[in-house]
């Protein structure tokens, strides 16, 4: 499907859409400018809206299992997307800057393509709406598996606010169809890239050399358990955000490390964290034996019993969930669906050890005593971590935050100087 000038359209009309794209932005970049007030408006009504419930018939078809409306509606706030303009862009965002022989105006890029990720609900939404609040056209490629989620969005908010349809494009497009993707980047100033290097190397192929290219890479994340406040709940949020997440998110926790250096507490720590995996699985699954792991997970699992003995790992397999002490320091993937790796790494190495995943760094969901917390968060932010967090909101959104470590909206305007007379 395809998402038009407010309408939903079959695909059969891709041919006729694409050849009026480039005659329609002209007409809508010289008309007057999108302002942020008209998309905040429009998107905290359509909020509001979806909190009374008049869309929870149409949520149910299309949210997954484990994501709710408690999770999306903080973004959708007024006050949620007002903090981000002003922490982003200034409290005057689109204002002008008075220089001694310039005016500085702050300008839309123009038009953006966004290739949308599929590893969370709701993401290409998100990233065409930080498109609509800089006054960008968006033109949108959504992920295989988004099942018209956001199609049916865009179409809301095209409802809510008939404006924003000059500014909202989605296309339905398998990544197979290279030369229909190379025909919308054509039509971008910028194309917003969201997923691994894989996708990052494509877009780089495609994206044109007057085509500004902003990449959102995947990142790793984890845990750095030294001391507790409140062990039992921490260890039982810890947990659930392992569960809930399934590990498939950048700020999911892939790798607890605790700061330490005795095996046998290593091992002490996997035992004690097992029935805190078990539990939150079985909440999760609602049938008090756990999730299954996907296939992905019982490979890795399968593998590591065949030969892990032999790199000293010890397997703790438990219902639905497992959790793998290792020998080594390396932050990587884990087997993802409750399967988690735990190390050992001294707080006095860790910096020597994150470095090595530099630039790919991104959520640390730190567990210490209260009077290290200052401390660590600022060994972990200088040694490339962008996030740090709470063990058990590692996932969480928070109103004004960055995003990996920079300021999205920054990326997605340009500023003009004009001489004074």
């Amino acid at each position: 499907m395809i998402f038009a000038n407010g309408r939903l359209l079959p695909d059969s009309e891709w041919r006729t859409v694409l050849d009026g794209l480039e005659d329609q932005f002209n007409t809508v970049r010289t008309a007057p400018l999108l302002t942020a007030e008209t998309v905040i408006a429009a998107v905290d009504a359509l909020g509001r809206r979806l909190e009374a419930g008049e869309f929870a018939p149409l949520l149910s078809r299309f949210l997954p299992a484990g994501v709710g409306l408690a999770q999306l509606l903080p973004l959708l706030r007024r006050e949620s997307l007002e903090a981000k303009l002003a922490a982003e862009l200034g409290s005057d965002s689109f204002g002008s800057r008075e220089h001694a022989k310039t005016t500085a105006r702050v300008l839309p890029l123009g038009t953006l393509f966004h290739i949308a990720p599929g590893n969370m609900p709701g993401l290409p939404v998100y990233t065409a709406l930080e498109g609509l609040l800089t006054g960008n056209v968006n033109l949108v490629k959504l992920p295989h598996g988004d099942k018209g989620l956001s199609l049916a969005a865009f179409q809301l908010l095209a409802e809510q606010e008939p404006r924003l349809a000059p500014y909202l494009y989605a296309f339905d497009l398998p990544s197979g169809r290279r030369e229909d993707i190379k025909a919308l980047a054509a039509l971008a100033d910028g194309l917003v890239v969201w997923g691994g290097d894989g996708a990052i190397e494509a877009a780089r192929a495609i994206a044109g050399p007057g085509c500004k290219l902003i990449e959102w890479g995947h990142r790793l994340s984890f845990t750095y358990v030294s001391g507790y406040e409140d062990k039992e709940r921490e260890l039982a949020a810890l947990a659930g955000h392992i569960v809930e997440t399934g590990q498939r998110l950048c700020s999911s926790c892939q790798v607890i490390f605790l700061d330490g250096e005795d095996q046998e507490e290593g091992l002490a720590f996997c035992r004690e964290l097992l029935p805190y995996l078990e539990e939150a699985a079985a909440k999760r699954s609602g049938a008090g034996a756990g999730a299954p792991a996907s296939l992905s997970g019982r490979s890795a699992l399968l593998e590591r019993i065949v030969d892990g003995r032999a790199r000293g790992e010890v397997l703790l397999q438990g219902r639905g969930c497992s959790v793998v002490f290792r020998p080594d320091q390396e932050l990587e993937l884990s087997p993802m669906e409750g399967n988690v790796m735990v190390k050992l790494l001294p707080e006095g190495e860790l910096m020597a050890v994150l470095r090595r995943q530099r630039g790919r760094l991104q959520t640390a969901g730190l567990i210490c005593a209260s009077e290290k917390r200052e401390k660590l968060a600022e060994l972990l932010g200088r040694a490339g971590v962008t996030r740090v967090t709470r063990a058990g909101t590692m996932s969480a959104a928070f109103p004004g935050e960055a995003h990996d470590g920079e300021y999205p909206l920054r990326r997605y305007i340009r500023v003009v100087d004009v001489e004074k007379d």
